[in-house]
């Protein structure tokens, strides 16, 4: 109830009266809000309270004032029309505010759940999993509650609802305009549905795409973020996975084998080459230990190649490991083989005098 000495005032001096009050109102709620979540976040180690505070810090819940002015204008001394269009604009205003605020708690769920998914660990095929799938759905609930918003906007004007029953009559013609004009919006957004639960891509998967190597860092609704080895970033359709090949490295396990092809003569003796790859691979921790070879695949007439097979937790330390078993060997053969590094070997022949000296 509003006291009747501030409707007894002029109009214009009770409503700053009321928007002041209101405005404390709200900064009471939230000081006693934040108060309750600091005291359970000293009490627990509460992921939601702390997810709360992150996202909500900066919120005012202007959507509480703003309903309690549109509750009490109808008191004021003012004509009908205007509190007519006091109270549409605060609806507007309410909407908004509690957009904001739904917005965040969006984030906040995201949040919790990212953290019961965390990608830290090694094994993180499963976290990566369902933090491909929470950001589609979080970015498709964020849409979701964008576009309810603005639809109960647009009816709380009678001159928007009146026009409803000629967009019903022309719902054909106009869903079939559209349909033509969005047929790319709608199938980039079916290819995010599809991405996100059949998961040809996770974030953080190792892929190439476009003869370029890189991680996926985004996946959004209409576009996807390729980081690239050295930091550059390719922004690709989200249909592109749904339409064309590419590699993906860490389809369903972050492992992945890694090769060291050699070029060498054929006095290199290939069982000492063995046991130094293998001294190689113990003295480092870029090698998981689950798989190595050593194997010569190919010859020529003047080298044979010589494969060299070894296993790493992922691709990034994969790369690693190659290069350090590529110089360590070419370094080995170097200082105790230099004669079996290639080489071209040719015989001359039909000088007899040559022979003779010789």
């Amino acid at each position: 109830m509003i006291p009747d000495e501030i409707l007894s005032l002029h109009p214009a001096l009770a409503l700053v009266i009321l928007l002041a009050g209101s405005y404390i109102i709200a900064i009471l709620f939230r000081w006693v809000f934040f108060a309750i979540l600091k005291y359970y976040s000293k009490k627990d180690d509460n992921v939601v309270v702390e997810a709360l505070q992150k996202h909500l810090k900066g919120t005012v819940f202007l959507f509480i004032p703003l309903i309690i002015l549109h509750i009490a204008v109808g008191a004021l001394d003012l004509s009908d029309e205007t509190i007519s269009k006091a109270r549409d604009i605060l609806v507007i205003l309410i909407i908004v505010s509690a957009t904001v605020v739904a917005i965040r708690l969006i984030n906040v769920v995201q949040d919790v759940l990212f953290h019961r998914y965390d990608t830290a660990s090694e094994d993180n095929l499963r976290a990566r999993q369902a933090r491909t799938q929470i950001i589609f759905l979080k970015k498709l609930a964020i849409l979701v509650v964008v576009i309810l918003a603005v639809s109960i906007v647009l009816l709380s004007f009678e001159s928007v609802r009146k026009y409803g029953a000629t967009l019903l009559t022309s719902a054909g013609v106009a869903g079939i305009i559209i349909g033509f004009a969005a047929q790319k919006t709608i199938a980039n957004l079916l290819a995010g549905f599809q991405i996100a639960f059949t998961q040809p891509i996770k974030i953080d998967d190792a892929v190439i795409v476009e003869g370029e190597w890189g991680w996926i860092e985004e996946i959004n609704l209409t576009y996807v973020v390729v980081k690239i080895w050295d930091l550059r970033r390719l922004v690709v359709p989200i249909t592109y996975f749904t339409e064309k090949s590419f590699q993906n490295w860490t389809r369903t396990s972050a492992q992945i084998l890694g090769s060291v092809f050699l070029y060498t003569d054929y006095t290199l003796p290939v069982n000492d080459l063995r046991k130094k790859f293998d001294e190689v691979l113990e003295n480092t921790d870029m090698w998981d230990r689950e798989g190595k070879s050593v194997q010569v695949t190919d010859t020529s007439e003047r080298t044979m190649t010589i494969r060299l097979l070894m296993t790493a937790k992922n691709s990034p330390t994969a790369w690693e490991l190659r290069c350090h078993v590529r110089e360590q060997l070419i370094e080995w053969i170097q200082q105790n083989y230099p004669q079996s590094l290639p080489r071209t070997r040719a015989e001359i022949s039909g000088f007899p005098e040559l022979k003779e000296n010789n």
